[in-house]
Protein backbone atom coordinates (compact mmCIF):
# COMPACT_ATOMS: atom_id res chain seq x y z
CA UNK A 1 0.00 0.00 0.00
CA UNK A 2 1.35 3.40 -0.98
CA UNK A 3 2.08 5.72 1.97
CA UNK A 4 0.51 9.18 1.71
CA UNK A 5 3.03 11.94 2.27
CA UNK A 6 0.96 13.56 5.04
CA UNK A 7 0.85 10.20 6.89
CA UNK A 8 4.64 9.85 6.81
CA UNK A 9 6.56 9.53 10.07
CA UNK A 10 10.22 9.68 11.07
CA UNK A 11 10.74 6.05 10.08
CA UNK A 12 9.36 6.72 6.59
CA UNK A 13 11.90 9.54 6.26
CA UNK A 14 14.78 7.24 7.26
CA UNK A 15 13.59 4.48 4.92
CA UNK A 16 13.21 6.99 2.10
CA UNK A 17 16.75 8.21 2.60
CA UNK A 18 18.06 4.63 2.52
CA UNK A 19 16.11 4.04 -0.70
CA UNK A 20 17.82 7.07 -2.24
CA UNK A 21 21.34 5.87 -1.41
CA UNK A 22 20.78 2.09 -1.55
CA UNK A 23 17.96 1.31 -3.99
CA UNK A 24 16.75 -2.24 -3.60
CA UNK A 25 17.71 -2.48 0.09
CA UNK A 26 14.95 -4.31 1.96
CA UNK A 27 14.13 -2.05 4.91
CA UNK A 28 11.03 -3.92 6.13
CA UNK A 29 12.70 -4.90 9.41
CA UNK A 30 13.88 -1.32 9.91
CA UNK A 31 10.31 -0.08 9.43
CA UNK A 32 8.96 -2.51 12.04
CA UNK A 33 11.66 -2.21 14.69
CA UNK A 34 12.15 1.52 14.21
CA UNK A 35 8.49 2.02 15.03
CA UNK A 36 8.56 -0.47 17.91
CA UNK A 37 11.52 1.42 19.38
CA UNK A 38 9.88 4.84 18.96
CA UNK A 39 6.59 3.56 20.37
CA UNK A 40 8.31 2.00 23.39
CA UNK A 41 10.17 5.24 24.07
CA UNK A 42 7.03 7.38 23.73
CA UNK A 43 4.99 5.08 25.95
CA UNK A 44 7.79 4.93 28.49
CA UNK A 45 7.71 8.71 28.71
CA UNK A 46 3.90 8.73 29.09
CA UNK A 47 4.04 6.10 31.84
CA UNK A 48 6.82 7.96 33.64
CA UNK A 49 4.55 11.04 33.77
CA UNK A 50 1.57 8.98 34.92
CA UNK A 51 3.54 7.42 37.79
CA UNK A 52 5.16 10.74 38.69
CA UNK A 53 1.76 11.87 40.04
CA UNK A 54 2.18 9.14 42.69
CA UNK A 55 5.71 10.17 43.60
CA UNK A 56 7.33 7.14 41.95
CA UNK A 57 9.34 6.42 38.83
CA UNK A 58 8.65 3.69 36.29
CA UNK A 59 11.38 1.58 37.86
CA UNK A 60 9.90 2.00 41.31
CA UNK A 61 6.45 1.18 39.95
CA UNK A 62 7.93 -2.04 38.53
CA UNK A 63 9.14 -3.05 42.01
CA UNK A 64 5.76 -2.33 43.60
CA UNK A 65 3.87 -4.04 40.77
CA UNK A 66 6.06 -7.14 41.00
CA UNK A 67 5.34 -7.38 44.71
CA UNK A 68 1.62 -6.75 44.09
CA UNK A 69 1.44 -9.62 41.59
CA UNK A 70 3.10 -12.01 44.04
CA UNK A 71 1.02 -14.16 46.37
CA UNK A 72 -0.18 -12.85 49.72
CA UNK A 73 1.39 -11.28 51.71
CA UNK A 74 2.91 -9.65 48.59
CA UNK A 75 6.47 -10.45 49.65
CA UNK A 76 9.59 -11.55 47.78
CA UNK A 77 13.27 -11.73 48.56
CA UNK A 78 15.45 -8.93 47.18
CA UNK A 79 17.18 -11.58 45.03
CA UNK A 80 13.89 -12.73 43.47
CA UNK A 81 12.89 -9.11 42.86
CA UNK A 82 16.22 -8.42 41.17
CA UNK A 83 15.84 -11.49 38.98
CA UNK A 84 12.24 -10.67 38.05
CA UNK A 85 13.19 -7.12 37.05
CA UNK A 86 16.56 -8.06 35.53
CA UNK A 87 18.39 -5.63 37.82
CA UNK A 88 21.67 -5.87 39.64
CA UNK A 89 21.41 -6.15 43.39
CA UNK A 90 22.94 -2.67 43.65
CA UNK A 91 20.28 -1.20 41.38
CA UNK A 92 17.59 -2.95 43.37
CA UNK A 93 18.95 -1.71 46.71
CA UNK A 94 18.59 1.93 45.63
CA UNK A 95 14.98 1.42 44.60
CA UNK A 96 14.16 -0.49 47.79
CA UNK A 97 15.77 2.20 49.94
CA UNK A 98 13.65 4.95 48.38
CA UNK A 99 10.42 2.95 48.51
CA UNK A 100 11.04 1.94 52.12
CA UNK A 101 11.70 5.56 53.14
CA UNK A 102 8.38 6.48 51.47
CA UNK A 103 6.60 3.83 53.55
CA UNK A 104 5.55 1.80 50.51
CA UNK A 105 7.37 -1.38 51.45
CA UNK A 106 9.32 -2.84 54.33
CA UNK A 107 12.30 -5.15 54.57
CA UNK A 108 12.27 -7.72 57.34
CA UNK A 109 13.91 -11.04 58.20
CA UNK A 110 12.55 -13.93 56.15
CA UNK A 111 10.53 -16.13 58.52
CA UNK A 112 11.71 -19.24 56.64
CA UNK A 113 15.42 -18.35 56.46
CA UNK A 114 17.10 -16.32 59.21
CA UNK A 115 19.96 -15.39 56.87
CA UNK A 116 17.66 -13.80 54.27
CA UNK A 117 15.39 -10.78 53.98
CA UNK A 118 11.98 -10.41 52.48
CA UNK A 119 10.45 -7.30 50.96
CA UNK A 120 6.74 -6.77 51.62
CA UNK A 121 4.27 -4.17 50.37
CA UNK A 122 2.81 -2.00 53.10
CA UNK A 123 -0.88 -1.09 53.09
CA UNK A 124 0.09 2.31 51.66
CA UNK A 125 2.20 0.60 48.98
CA UNK A 126 -0.69 -1.67 48.07
CA UNK A 127 -3.06 1.29 47.78
CA UNK A 128 -0.60 3.33 45.73
CA UNK A 129 0.31 0.58 43.27
CA UNK A 130 -3.35 -0.25 42.71
CA UNK A 131 -4.02 3.40 41.82
CA UNK A 132 -0.86 3.75 39.74
CA UNK A 133 -1.55 0.62 37.68
CA UNK A 134 -4.92 2.13 36.75
CA UNK A 135 -3.25 5.36 35.65
CA UNK A 136 -0.69 3.47 33.57
CA UNK A 137 -3.37 1.35 31.93
CA UNK A 138 -5.37 4.49 31.13
CA UNK A 139 -2.33 5.89 29.27
CA UNK A 140 -1.85 2.65 27.38
CA UNK A 141 -5.55 2.41 26.53
CA UNK A 142 -5.54 6.00 25.27
CA UNK A 143 -2.56 5.20 23.04
CA UNK A 144 -4.51 2.30 21.50
CA UNK A 145 -7.59 4.45 20.82
CA UNK A 146 -6.81 4.72 17.11
CA UNK A 147 -7.19 0.93 16.79
CA UNK A 148 -10.41 -1.02 17.14
CA UNK A 149 -10.54 -4.05 19.45
CA UNK A 150 -9.83 -6.50 16.62
CA UNK A 151 -6.80 -4.53 15.42
CA UNK A 152 -5.45 -4.24 18.97
CA UNK A 153 -5.86 -8.00 19.42
CA UNK A 154 -4.14 -8.70 16.10
CA UNK A 155 -1.27 -6.40 17.01
CA UNK A 156 -0.88 -8.06 20.43
CA UNK A 157 -0.81 -11.48 18.75
CA UNK A 158 1.71 -10.42 16.12
CA UNK A 159 4.00 -8.89 18.74
CA UNK A 160 3.69 -12.03 20.90
CA UNK A 161 4.72 -14.16 17.91
CA UNK A 162 7.62 -11.84 17.09
CA UNK A 163 8.83 -11.91 20.69
CA UNK A 164 8.54 -15.70 20.78
CA UNK A 165 10.57 -16.03 17.58
CA UNK A 166 13.35 -13.72 18.76
CA UNK A 167 13.69 -14.99 22.34
CA UNK A 168 16.86 -16.85 22.82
Amino acid sequence: MQQRKDDADAVDDIVGRWAAVRPGLDTTAMEVFGRVFLLARAMGDRLEKAYERYGISRGEFDVLATLRRSDEPHALSPRRLSAALMLTTGGMTGRLDKLERAGLLRRSPDPHDRRALQVTLTEEGLRLVDEAVGAGLAEQTAALASLDAEQAGQLAGLLRELLRSTAG
